[in-house]
């Protein structure tokens, strides 16, 4: 399943994909309902066809449920493991200083320019 607004931290980064789940019945053309577990109970469980991916076997790509720790407003918190550059972007007005973080969420390990305000906080 492609990763939605509600499971994503505010940001960049966001996950690909969850699940497997099961596909409980096809839905008119385009849509279909899954099967999914008590803890996502409040997620809707009816998905357009464009947003459902074929489970392709690989566990690095997929990410368990059970290793999400969901917040209320199904959010989720990823940890900076490092600062690998820093750069100061010039702006017309102003300049703005980057730095590049390695992040880690669950198995997987991104980079990403953050505004160093933001990283400060």
């Amino acid at each position: 399943m492609k990763g939605i607004v509600q499971f994503v931290k505010k940001g960049k980064l966001s996950t690909r994909y969850i699940g497997p789940y099961k596909i409980i019945q096809k839905i008119g053309m385009v849509a279909y309902e899954l099967d999914f577990p008590s803890e996502l109970e409040a997620v809707h469980y009816v998905f357009h066809l464009s947003m459902l991916r074929k489970c392709v076997g690989d566990p690095s790509r997929i990410m368990p449920i059970e290793k999400i720790r969901i917040t209320e407003d199904l959010s989720y918190a990823e940890a900076p493991i490092d600062i690998l550059d820093w750069e100061v972007r010039k702006l017309q007005t102003k300049d703005v200083a980057s730095v590049k973080v390695l992040w880690r969420n669950n198995k997987v390990e991104e980079m990403t320019w953050e505004a160093e305000e933001e990283m400060s906080k």
